[in-house]
């Protein structure tokens, strides 16, 4: 049996800390009476809660100042430098890792390639990386919040457990715990697409949504829902996993438990496997791409299909989520002068409310933005509150 979840009063004040933090985040340099005004909370409840996150090191005082009371009192502003977080996005092909401030600013990045990696081999590419990011000078006099890693698959967040890896042969892999025994520092595991949905709500194109979708396409194609500003995740932790979407009768009865049905026709991969039947050879997706820019006709016909069945699956989420926006990133997210304008003009008349559809401004980086905020959350008792009508 489900039972009410009740607030104790350190709960409240989580949630206040919380409440405060973010609109600091968003709107400095800022006054602790216009928070107050704005949060309507006792001026005497904000200035506790901006003493706590001074000494914590998330905010810090301008040198502006406002009048109160008969002193006057230097304005607050996000300490963004105050930590870093180290984010490690574990790709189809290459791994990517960052070290980033608090405020999204990238001090260092590392590239490294990974082909047809073993479960161990996987995660010792994984541990090169991280420890190629410790060494960076970047880190020198910094205080490192934690690591947060993006996996391409079915993660338990909360146990650090990868469900499901098919690119990293992971299947039930104790990455967090790994991760845990190896680093002293606080570890994040979390699906890449959703820290990608968490990147673009803080930091990309969903920053003034309370609702949107990031779509990743890219060697398979993924989800991140947000509702309400926060992630939803499904009662199995495998929300988003829309590559699996059906797009029509003639996929049914097949098997497509390794690799989704519309990520057969409308993925990286799923391209180049099409340019292989339509004897091409072995190509990659962007080079279809750019062929159907050309106007050759084999890749303007595996485009405009690619095109039709992505237009099935945002139709299918705009009537199911009605999410304010839809963002696109990937690795297909520099040829989407191919992919958004035929894709509306598709959905165009077929569904009452229209997709506002863009592009990722964040592109891979999204992610490690995501483990940024996913680490910030889980080392700071964060509150997402929503108050129902």
């Amino acid at each position: 049996m489900i039972y009410p979840i009740t607030i104790t009063g350190s709960d409240m004040r989580s949630i206040n800390r919380s409440a405060v933090l973010e609109i600091i985040r968003r709107e400095s340099p800022i006054s602790r009476t216009t928070i107050a005004e704005r949060l309507q909370l006792s001026l005497a409840t904000v200035m506790r809660i901006v003493e706590g996150l001074v000494d914590e090191g998330f905010v810090r005082l301008q040198g502006d100042t406002e009048w109160s009371g008969g002193r006057r009192r230097p304005l607050l502003e996000f300490d963004a430098d105050g930590f870093v977080v180290l984010g490690a996005d574990l790709g189809g092909t290459k791994l990517y890792g960052a070290i980033s401030n608090l405020g999204g600013t990238i001090l260092d990045e590392i590239y490294l390639e990974r082909h047809d990696t073993t479960s161990e081999e996987s995660y010792q590419h994984l541990t090169s990386l991280v420890d190629q990011l410790l060494a960076s000078p970047h880190l020198e006099g910094r205080r490192v919040r934690g690591l947060g890693v993006g996996v391409p698959g079915v993660t338990l967040h909360k146990e650090g457990i990868v469900k499901w890896a098919y690119n990293f042969s992971w299947r039930d892999f104790p990455l967090k715990a790994r991760l845990e025994s190896q680093y002293d520092l606080p570890i994040s595991v979390d699906n890449d697409v959703n820290l990608a949905a968490l990147g673009e709500l803080w930091f990309g194109e969903g920053q003034n949504a309370q609702s949107m979708v990031a779509i990743i396409i890219d060697v398979g194609i993924g989800a991140g829902i947000i509702i309400d500003r926060s992630l939803h995740r499904g009662a199995r932790e495998a929300s988003g996993e829309i590559g699996n979407m059906i797009p029509g009768r003639e996929f049914l009865g097949r098997d497509y438990r390794y690799f989704g049905a519309l990520e057969s026709v409308a993925s990286g991969t799923g391209i180049t496997n099409r340019a292989g039947d339509a004897g091409q050879g072995t190509i990659h997706a962007e080079q279809v791409l750019e062929a159907a820019r050309r106007g050759q006709a084999w890749a303007v016909e595996i485009t405009a299909d690619m095109v039709d069945y992505l237009a099935i699956a945002i139709t299918n989420i705009m009537v199911t989520i009605d999410p304010e926006v839809i963002i696109l990133s990937g690795g297909v997210v520099g040829y989407n002068d191919l992919l958004i304008d035929p894709i509306l003009k598709r959905i165009n008349g077929t569904i009452p409310t229209q997709p506002k559809l863009v592009s990722s401004s964040l592109g891979r980086r999204a992610i490690v933005m995501g483990a940024i905020i996913n680490v910030l959350h889980n080392t700071s008792n964060f509150y997402v509150v929503h108050k129902l009508s």
